[in-house]
């Protein structure tokens, strides 16, 4: 792994402190808030320290309850709801300050044949050779990007994200609510299928909102947008790998009351659906903010 990835993969790994029990720490990107990805990545990682061996997530059903708080850390408390069978059901509640700024259930199974069918396809796009990373192009416009997010936009990543659909920040044009994005880890992952759930489940943060303010000529670069995710959810349909590329299709089919909804389904370069996710956020505009 690069150190940029091994970095992340720490980040999300957690320090056990007691019985069900853990603590991440944080990192800063230069948001208003701590980043929502870490949070959902790190809730993962916690439930998947609790079930048994064999058991991976194939869902998870989240709240971000209060704005996080990038400088300090976040304890994990794992309620163990149930083991039976066949599934393990958990509820995962981040702390910070002594009060929950997340929380969720998600649900493990044990690995099981059956019944399979595959809706939607895998859109025709383009690969992801020769396309420029977001990193790349924040780099073309380095001088015109907000102080707070300048150094983490330009430097490297640790999951790679090229982008299909291409929306310029600073002058949105309206748009369909459509985006396409492939992605990967930056470097070789362990064969540890945890690893890579969670690690997806930090990544399905990135896309879902933006695509939301497509139609509507806005970004969240503007000053005048307040965006944050306000749920959550994410269902995993099978083994994937975060170090190989996968694309991420994204459609917005409603907007309002300050509210933006998208949906999300990943694909991996065989054109099988390896995960979906959705996701409600506040998309207020702003004017008192300057």
């Amino acid at each position: 792994m690069t150190e940029i990835l091994d970095n992340l993969v720490a980040l999300l790994s957690l320090e056990p402190i007691e019985e069900n029990l853990f603590r991440g720490r944080s990192e800063d990107l230069g948001l208003r808030q701590l980043f929502g990805g870490q949070v959902l990545g790190q809730a993962v990682s916690a439930a998947s320290q609790t079930v048994e061996p064999g058991r991976q997530v194939h869902s998870l059903h989240g709240y971000f309850l209060r704005p996080g708080d990038a400088s300090l850390p976040v304890l994990y408390e794992v309620d163990p709801l149930r083991d039976g069978k066949s599934f393990s059901a958990r509820r995962v509640t981040a702390i910070q300050k002594g009060r929950p700024i997340f929380t969720c259930a998600a649900s493990f199974q044990a690995g099981e044949a059956g019944l399979e069918h595959q809706q939607p396809t895998m859109p025709e796009v383009p690969g992801p050779e020769g396309l420029l990373s977001e990193t790349e192009l924040a780099r073309q416009v380095a001088d015109r990007l907000p102080a707070r997010i300048h150094d983490w936009a330009i430097s490297a990543k640790p999951i790679e994200i090229r982008p299909v659909t291409r929306v310029n920040p600073f002058s949105p044009e309206p748009c369909a609510p459509i985006r396409y994005a492939w992605f990967r880890a930056d470097g070789r992952l362990p064969d540890d299928p945890h690893l890579h759930r969670y690690l997806l489940a930090y990544a399905s943060d990135f896309s879902l909102l933006n695509t939301a303010l497509q139609p509507h000529g806005v970004s969240v670069f503007q000053h005048f947008m307040q965006v944050a995710s306000l749920d959550h959810a994410l269902w995993f349909h099978g083994d994937l790998r975060l170090d190989d590329w996968l694309l991420f299709a994204v459609e917005s089919p409603w907007a309002a009351n300050a509210r933006g909804f998208a949906r999300g389904h990943v694909f991996n370069r065989d054109g099988r659906l390896v995960a979906s996710m959705a996701q409600e956020g506040l998309i207020r505009l702003r004017e008192d903010w300057q």
